[in-house]
């Protein structure tokens, strides 16, 4: 009669909690395991599933699903977005081609292009792409145009070096011959100068030597 009691009580407590909302897998005290005793039971191992099972509605074995390490719970919407332009099978049989070491590249690559994608559904990737090839050609000619403009400046400078070399070439050949000439009249006016000193110098001798001839 006893344990008839212990029976229904437990299919009330059962019920109970059943309208409580706690989930059915939660087991209810008994009379074996009342016992202070036995060894109280390890808490179950809950593993929440990658968020590609969860968008999918599929049970997720985190050990052997292949889409689990690159999509993880935190970041359903990275999954939804690839899911959307590419398809889980085809996600998931190109990852299963790779090696894994290749994977998680790949992965960032289909995210980023899918998310190009529903930003321009026509060209996508190839967009963005073609703009940023543009902006090197024209960054490229750039600096080609002021490499060019460097070479000019340079050259320029070089002539005018040259130029002020040639100029000051000239001036000290300038100045060299005025200095010459110089030289040259004051050599002149010397030798004349000392000519015309001897002369009078002659004269002077010849008017004391020669005696008048009256008295």
């Amino acid at each position: 009669m006893q344990y008839i009691e212990t029976i229904n009580t437990t299919a009330a407590a059962a019920v109970a909690a059943k309208a409580e909302g706690w989930p059915s897998s939660v087991s209810l005290p008994t009379s074996a395991s009342s016992d202070p005793f036995s060894p109280s039971p390890s808490p179950p191992v809950i593993l929440s599933p990658c968020a590609a099972c969860k968008i999918l509605r599929r049970r997720c074995a985190s050990e052997k699903c292949i889409l689990a390490p690159y999509f993880p719970p935190t970041e359903p919407l990275k999954f939804a977005i690839a899911h959307r332009i590419f398809g889980a099978s085809n996600i998931t049989k190109l990852l299963q081609e790779l090696p894994e070491t290749q994977r998680e590249d790949a992965v960032n690559s289909m995210v980023y292009e899918a998310n190009a994608r529903l930003r321009d559904p026509v060209y996508g990737c190839a967009g963005a792409i073609c703009y940023l090839q543009k902006k090197i050609s024209e960054l490229q000619a750039e600096v080609a145009k002021s490499q060019a403009e460097i070479l000019n400046l340079k050259c320029h400078n070089a002539n005018l070096i040259d130029q002020l070399m040639c100029k000051q070439m000239t001036n000290t050949v300038e100045i060299s011959s005025d200095q010459e000439q110089y030289l040259t009249q004051q050599q002149v006016l010397s030798y004349d100068h000392l000519e015309n000193s001897n002369f009078f110098m002659d004269e002077g001798t010849l008017g004391v030597g020669w005696e008048p001839l009256w008295t």
